[in-house]
């Protein structure tokens, strides 16, 4: 509707160093919305996808993912890794700049300088410095040694073998920043396409090109194409919804139960209204949404397989994704480990069988002699409509069930403590291995001390664990991540429901928005017409 945007933060506009109004053409500015405000700008808190999606728009490390999820260079041109599988050797880009925006200098003066392997030594140790405390501490448990043997020249030494390293490093908490830097909260310096040029929390941020970006188009143009990157932050969905369907916004990420009627037939596809205007891209998601049984719960139903088993018979995936998902996302009817990473979708799960269910429920009451087995589910509100689902299914195959909706931090807290029986929770891979889903159920990671919140322990699953930490062989451990896998579902410490996809409405403004199956937001390349 407009030529140009004037980006407004209440009662500020953006100026140049002349101090006089910029005009932006309103087709290189990508608008999008942030249900919670982003709470850093350092990329060693770059724990949530709120945070992780503009620090991927904020810096670079020395590899990263592509569409595929294969580890591709990123800031590194090429590495080497020792026959021992322990000894990393990185080679740095030469003249890649930091953007110095937050130094005294200002905008490319005489402190304007280039990444070095220093750099990445102390961006990697900071993760670990306790002053820090950064989430992604874990990220370097098993590296012995970080040295900076030349300008450019890398060398990161593992205590112990870990095929999943590479993929590790492309986790955002590896950003590289200048050594020495501080305040990266709210003033981060970095080297990715874009730079922080206002933020007001929990209103709007704005984000502008970095015209020191070392990447470059196949025609030599330099990236980024965009002028801008304007980001709300309104936690309702349903205005957020609006704000797109009037053309305030340039992309919606997922789809929420107030408008998913709105925009999607009940199959999952675009209704016919929205056809001209919008793009509905669909692509494999990494992560499983599931249910949490904590094992050792004094409650006799959890420490029962039988119970734990009848419950992941007694429900329709298919029926609950069709009608309460509208088709996003596939039931799950194999193992924890998601379809697209080795090992995912091989392991045959649990498919609905009420009869044998039922089957199940009695044996328990006749062991046990609890007539009236009953349990508690914990979620999240924006969940409640499966657990509800659940909760009426169950109840016709003997299990009566309780909801007990918390909110979202309530709900993770009181799961990382052990204080929940059955929990509603999702694992998005944070490294596309399949290491990443079961370390879940790994005895040493038992909660609050790591991810294992259903408290499973099994001698041969430990086993067969480790043995995959020191496969250096891909179908070795693909072969032992099946075993793995096959365990968790006999065991049923989990109720898989489905395996999620990631879902974009687009506007047919933008060009070259890409996903992979971690859904990562890179507007790099992205135009806007």
């Amino acid at each position: 509707m407009y030529k140009y945007l004037f980006i407004l933060l209440p009662f500020m506009i953006l100026t140049t160093c002349q101090n006089q109004e910029q005009e932006i053409d309103l087709k290189t500015v990508f608008r999008y919305n942030e249900h919670a405000n982003v709470t850093s700008l350092d990329p060693a808190f770059a724990k949530d996808q709120r945070n992780i999606w503009v620090c991927n728009l904020l810096y670079n490390g020395l590899v990263k993912l592509d569409k595929d999820l294969e580890v591709v260079p990123d800031l590194a041109s090429h590495w080497n890794i020792d026959t021992t599988a322990t000894i990393y050797t990185f080679y740095i880009k030469e003249g890649v700049y930091f953007n110095d925006a937050f130094l005294p200098a200002g905008k490319h003066g005489a402190k304007a300088r280039t990444v070095t392997a220093q750099d990445f030594k102390y961006s990697l140790e900071r993760l670990t410095d306790p002053k820090i405390a950064s989430p992604g501490e874990w990220v370097m448990k098993n590296v012995e040694s970080i040295k900076a043997i030349a300008p450019l020249e890398l060398q990161i030494t593992l205590k112990q073998a870990f095929p999943a390293f590479l993929g590790l490093l492309s986790m955002k908490y590896c950003s590289v920043v200048p050594e020495g830097s501080n305040d990266l909260r709210e003033q981060p310096i970095g080297t990715g396409p874009f730079y922080l040029k206002r933020w007001q929390e929990n209103v709007k941020m704005v984000l502008r090109k970095n015209d020191l970006y070392f990447e470059k188009d196949k025609e030599g143009n330099a990236l980024p194409y965009l002028e801008a990157v304007a980001i709300s932050f309104k936690t309702d969905k349903q205005s957020e919804f609006l704000e797109f369907a009037q053309g305030n916004l340039d992309f919606i990420n997922a789809i929420d139960p107030s408008y998913k009627d709105e925009l999607l037939t009940t199959s999952g596809e675009l209704k016919q209204a929205y056809i001209p205007t919008v793009t509905l891209e669909k692509a494999p998601f990494l992560n499983t949404e599931y249910l949490g049984l904590k094992v050792d719960s004094k409650s006799p139903e959890l420490q029962s397989k039988k119970l734990r088993q009848a419950i992941n018979l007694g429900f329709d995936r298919d029926k609950m994704i069709k009608y309460l998902r509208n088709n996003i996302g596939t039931p799950a009817h194999n193992g924890f480990i998601p379809r697209g990473i080795p090992a995912g979708g091989v392991v045959k799960g649990f498919t609905y069988d009420p009869n044998r269910a039922r089957s199940l429920v009695t044996a328990y009451s006749e062991e046990t002699g609890d007539k009236n087995p009953a349990i508690t589910i914990s979620t999240g509100a924006n969940y409640l409509d499966l657990c509800e689902f659940i909760q009426k299914e169950l109840q016709k195959i003997g299990i009566q069930v309780q909801i007990d909706v918390l909110t979202p931090s309530t709900l993770r807290q009181a799961r990382k403590d052990g204080q929940l029986d059955i929990f509603r929770s999702s694992w998005i891979a944070d490294y596309p291995d399949a290491e990443n889903y079961l370390s879940l159920f790994y005895s040493k990671n038992f909660a609050p001390g790591g991810p294992n919140y259903t408290h499973f322990k099994s001698a041969a699953y430990d086993l067969l664990y480790e043995n995959a930490l020191s496969a250096s062989d891909p179908e070795i451990r693909k072969s032992l991540y099946i075993k793995m896998d096959s365990i968790i579902i006999e065991e049923a410490p989990i109720v898989p429901l489905y395996y999620d996809q990631s879902v974009r409405f687009i506007s047919k403004k933008v060009l070259n928005l890409k996903s992979n199956a971690v859904n990562m937001l890179n507007l790099t390349r992205v135009k806007k017409k």
